[in-house]
Parts: structure tokens; C-alpha cells; sequence
């Protein structure tokens, strides 16, 4: 791929643009309450614009888009999981944990079932899935930078994400990325639907598949290359192939090293690293495998009981799993009561139910104009590769750099959301609270999970994510549902299911992790656990709180009557005050408005 000016110069204006939001609004911050919840004044539809920029991350701009193209209709679950994990937010938890008074995950757990050690569990447990989380983020920032500057390394895009981020959060902790996050939201909106509708506009203008000569997507034919293509295969890939195709290869294949044309039957073919493919226009392309071959198979669910586990395990993870991911949750403590933590959670649905409508329709061309990406194995790239696909000229050029920067604003936000809560928790319940102590924690949360994208093999986004979604799902979605509305849980309960059901998802993530680099010997449900480590969790729960009745905690009433009550009665009482604030900060804090 040849340089795109227009790209980098749009990089750079969202590097700068972040850079000197987050700058301006770190002059404000000054207190630990500043850093760790914006002094509990952000208005609803700012901090909803603010959630939905964390929590559109890469594997929203750059998965979900790469994930319709390679399996179709079984893909769309992502985008519906994604968003729907917020309807089960706002009825169940939002506005009861604004009105517990916790700061943090950790709190809420000590808080609510009195329990230091069941607050270290969660600290430790929180820590984890936001380094699982920020890896494949500075991993797709790598991918983003590579796909525009191709003699570029990923990791220096990498680089310089963590850099920009950790700057801003070193400087005003949650204050200043608010207005970053939600600034970025918008941007990446606009950088999403404006190519996607111009590039809907080419595509019909062209007279649609039949203009181009293409496999229809509702054909039962594989999709086939709409002008001569060639492919350098990255990562060793099995290719599958339906009906046969003519190529001409260089490199090893079946094992064997190939130069010059070849004909591969129908069947596997796997192919190594290195191999340069060359295909000619109209012939059928072949998909890495476990994608979807056919276009009529694209297009339908599948329906085999294997798919099915995976398909309800993923909805189990996504819906239950948003409540449990810390740098989501620690947005609504910035809210100044329930009633405005609900509310934003509304508008967050909105907001996300917007933006999903993109990915959908970019996955759906890409399977058209850009089919080398499904042999590559590079479908996470679409986003970025389809404007020169349909439009390969300066018009091209400049959607594309749209698209990029939107990405990388995608990898921006979500990694600043995510640092913020990793850094909050580290420095109230393993440092003393103070703002030096949540730099420090600030350079830890950034530069650990930058070490390790810079080591681990990069997979599909989405699924990866997916698995952070499913460990947050079997540790804390038990402990906040039961918190809240069962009065007899304890924590022992609460220390027993999250033990349980995050050992079983951590065990699947290290199984299919060395399956990865030792042949994919992994059974594939290993991919999508929820739907076992889920109700698991649940189970022990509830069955050890039964049995260690006496462990109630004595206040339990009056913290479920705190979490219930209607906002007026006045019962909230913010924990983190009365912990590291002073009489000056407690006034500043009691007069601060909320608006609307």
C-alpha cells in the first residue's frame, strides 16, 4: 500500500487536538477528587458522550467492521451486545452504585459487604481485565499506523498512543479526559458515517455488485477479487478453498516451497508466513480459515450446536459483561446523583445504537470491493482499506484519512478511560491516595500493557475483547447484581464466585493463548466461556453466602436503603470525601452545579 499523506496529517491533527484538550482542562485539576472522579460534577449528555468515547474502542471502529466481513450475520451480535449491555446497566446498576458513595469498583465491593480483602480480590481483579483490555488497543493502534505507513513498525504507533495517553491522564486524571472522551466521540461518529454514506453513495452509483462484475452476498458462490490482486500472506494462515482457484504464489505452501503459478484444488491450504500471493481479477478468493467460505453462508446464521454455545455464551458475556469493566463503571461515579447516572446511561444507548449502524455497512462492502483482506487474515483492517478500494484517488485518500483518524481516535479514548480507572485503583487501595501517587499508577497502567502488545501475537480484536468482556462477566456482574438487590449475600460469597468464574475464564485466555502458537489445538468454546463461567459464578455465590450467613455484614440495611432511596431523601454519602478530602474540598464539592 502506498502512502497516504492525507492520513498522517489527520493522525496528527487528532494527536494534537487531544493532546491540548487534555492539556487545557488538566489546569483545573488540582485535588484527588479531580483525578479520580472529576469532582462529581459532569452533566449527563457530556458524560454520555464521554462513556460512549471510551467504550467505542477499537474493537467497535475496527473489529465489528472486520468481523462482519469474515462471518456475517453471526457477527452482528457484537454490535447488539455492545449496546444492549447498557440497557441491563441502567435497570439494574447504575443508579444504586451512584448512590452506594464508591469511587471505584474496590469500594463499592468494601462498601457493600465490609470486606478488606474481599477489596484487594477486586483490586487485583480490575488491574487485570484493564491491562487485557488496553492491549489489543495499543495493538490496533500499531495496525492503524502500519495500514497508512506501511516501512513503519506497529509498535511505534503503539508507542504513541501510550505516550499521548498517559501524558494526559499524568496531568489531570479523570478531569481532563472527560472533555478529550467526549470531544472524541463525536469525531469518530463523523469519521465513520460521513465515508461510510459517500461510499455507499459510490457503490450504487456504480451499479452495485452487477456493475462490478461481483459475487452477490446472497449467492451461495465464494466472493471473488473485482481486479487483480496481490496478497502477502503476514502470519502463518490455512486457506480455504470452495471451488478452485488459479494463482500465482512465491514462498512456502503445504510446506513446500512454491515459485511461480499453481492451482489449488478445493480444501485447506496452509500457507506460511512470508508468501506472496498474486490473484487475478474475477477468480474466487480464498478465506483463512475458520471464516465464513460462501456468501450465502455469510449471510445466514448458522445454526450447529457448537455455533449456538458460542453465539449465547457471547451474548451472555457482552450483556453482563459491560457492567463489570471497570473503565465503564467509573464514569458514573462522576455523575452527582442516581437519577443523572440513569439518565446518562440512556443517552449512552443512544449514542451507541447511532454509531453501530457504520461498521455494519463497511463489513458488508468490504466482503465486495477489498476480499484479499479474508486471505490475509487482515480483516480488522477493512475500515481503514475500503475508501481506496471504491474510490482509489485523491477522493479515496482523504475518506481514508477520515477513517484513520477516527481510529485513532478510537484507541485514544478507550485507553485513556482505561488508565484512568487502572490508575485510581492503584493509587487508593495499593498507594496512599495521593495525586503523585496516581501518576505513578498512571505510568504503571500504560507502560505494562504497551510491554505486552509489543510481545503477544495480534488476534481479531473483537475476540479478544470479547474475552475481557466474559471475564468481567464472571467476576464482578455476580458481586454488583447480588450486591444490590440480594440482602443475604457476604463476602465470602462474592470472594468464592469471582475466584471461580475468573479462574475458568483466565484458564481458557492461557489455553487458547498457547494453542495460538502451538497449532490451534484449543477446542473452540474455549473462545466464548461465558455461558459456563457465568452461571458458575452465580452459583457459588449464592450457595457459599447461604453457608456463611453469619458473615452478613451488621450495616446492610442501611446500605441497601442508601443504594435504593429516591435521590431527594438525601442518604448518598460519597466515601472518597470523608477519605482523603478536606473541609475546603467538601464545600467546593457541595456547591458544584449540575446542568443538564
Amino acid at each position: 500500500m502506498e502512502l497516504n499523506p492525507w492520513a498522517v496529517v489527520a493522525i496528527g491533527l487528532v494527536s494534537l487536538v487531544t493532546f491540548s484538550l487534555g492539556f487545557r482542562s488538566s489546569r483545573l485539576a488540582s485535588t484527588t477528587q479531580d483525578f479520580l472522579v472529576a469532582r462529581r460534577t459532569v452533566r449527563s449528555r457530556r458524560n454520555a458522550a464521554a462513556v460512549s468515547g471510551e467504550y467505542l474502542s477499537a474493537a467497535s471502529f475496527l473489529g465489528v467492521a472486520g468481523l462482519v466481513l469474515k462471518d456475517g450475520a453471526d457477527a452482528l451480535w457484537y454490535p447488539i451486545g455492545f449496546t444492549a449491555g447498557y440497557l441491563v446497566l441502567m435497570l439494574f446498576v447504575a443508579a444504586p452504585l451512584r448512590r452506594s458513595g464508591a469511587y471505584t469498583l474496590p469500594d463499592f465491593c468494601e462498601a457493600r459487604l465490609g470486606s478488606a480483602g474481599l477489596r484487594r480480590l477486586a483490586t487485583a481483579t480490575v488491574v487485570f481485565i484493564g491491562i487485557l483490555y488496553l492491549v489489543p488497543q495499543f495493538q490496533g493502534a500499531g495496525l492503524t499506523v502500519h495500514q497508512i505507513l506501511p516501512s513503519v513498525p506497529s509498535w511505534i504507533g503503539s508507542a504513541l498512543v501510550a505516550v499521548l495517553v498517559i501524558v494526559n491522564v499524568f496531568g489531570g486524571g479523570m478531569r481532563a479526559v472527560t472533555l478529550v472522551q467526549a470531544f472524541q466521540y463525536w469525531l469518530k461518529l463523523f469519521a465513520i458515517a460521513a465515508p461510510t454514506f459517500i461510499l455507499c453513495v459510490l457503490f450504487f452509483s456504480q451499479g452495485g455488485v452487477s456493475g462490478l462484475g461481483a459475487t452477490g452476498l446472497s449467492e451461495p458462490l465464494p466472493p471473488r477479487f473485482t481486479r487483480d490482486a496481490v496478497v502477502t500472506v503476514e502470519t502463518d494462515v490455512v486457506l480455504q478453498v470452495k471451488d478452485g482457484v488459479l494463482l500465482w504464489a512465491n514462498g512456502r505452501v503445504h510446506g513446500t516451497a512454491v515459485t511461480g503459478p499453481t492451482y489449488w484444488g478445493p480444501g485447506d491450504h496452509p500457507v506460511d508466513e512470508g508468501t506472496e500471493l498474486r490473484f487475478s481479477s474475477g477468480s474466487e478468493t480464498p478465506v483463512v480459515h475458520p471464516a465464513v467460505l460462501d456468501n450465502a453462508s455469510w449471510l445466514r446464521p448458522v445454526t450447529g450446536t457448537g455455533d449456538l454455545f458460542t453465539t449465547y455464551s457471547l451474548i451472555i458475556g457482552l450483556f453482563l459483561g459491560t457492567m463489570g469493566l471497570p473503565h465503564v463503571l467509573v464514569r458514573f461515579y462522576t455523575n452527582p446523583d442516581g437519577k443523572a447516572a440513569r439518565r446518562t446511561t440512556l443517552h449512552v444507548l443512544l449514542l451507541l445504537g447511532l454509531f453501530y449502524v457504520f461498521p455494519i455497512l463497511i463489513g458488508a462492502l468490504s466482503r465486495v470491493y477489498a476480499p484479499e483482506l479474508l486471505v490475509a487474515g487482515r480483516t480488522d483492517a477493512a475500515v481503514l482499506a475500503l475508501p481506496l478500494k471504491i474510490a482509489p484517488n485523491t477522493l479515496g485518500e482523504i475518506l481514508g484519512a477520515v477513517t484513520a483518524a477516527g481510529a485513532f481516535a478510537a484507541f485514544l479514548s478507550t485507553s485513556s478511560g482505561l488508565v484512568v480507572s487502572v490508575a485510581g485503583v492503584l493509587s487508593t487501595d495499593i498507594l496512599k491516595g495521593r495525586v503523585r501517587d496516581f501518576r505513578f499508577g498512571t505510568a504503571l497502567a500504560g507502560g505494562v500493557p504497551l510491554a505486552l502488545a509489543l510481545v503477544l501475537r495480534p488476534s481479531d480484536i473483537s475476540l479478544s475483547i470479547g474475552l475481557t468482556f466474559a471475564l468481567a462477566a464472571s467476576t464482578f456482574s455476580p458481586v454488583l447484581l447480588l450486591g444490590i438487590w440480594w440482602r443475604k449475600i457476604t463476602w465470602v460469597g462474592a470472594a468464592a464466585g469471582m475466584v471461580v468464574g475468573g479462574s475458568m475464564v483466565l484458564t481458557s485466555i492461557v489455553l487458547t493463548t498457547v494453542s495460538g502458537y502451538t497449532g490451534g489445538w484449543a477446542p473452540s468454546f474455549l473462545l466464548q466461556p461465558a455461558l459456563v463461567t457465568v452461571p458458575v459464578a452465580f452459583l457459588v455465590v449464592v450457595i457459599t453466602s447461604k453457608a456463611t450467613q453469619s458473615r452478613v455484614p451488621p450495616d446492610t440495611n442501611r446500605t441497601r436503603l442508601r443504594m435504593h432511596a429516591p435521590d431527594r431523601l438525601g442518604f448518598i454519602r460519597d466515601r472518597d470525601i470523608a477519605r482523603f478530602g478536606t473541609v475546603q474540598e467538601h464545600t467546593r464539592l457541595a456547591n458544584g452545579r449540575h446542568r443538564r
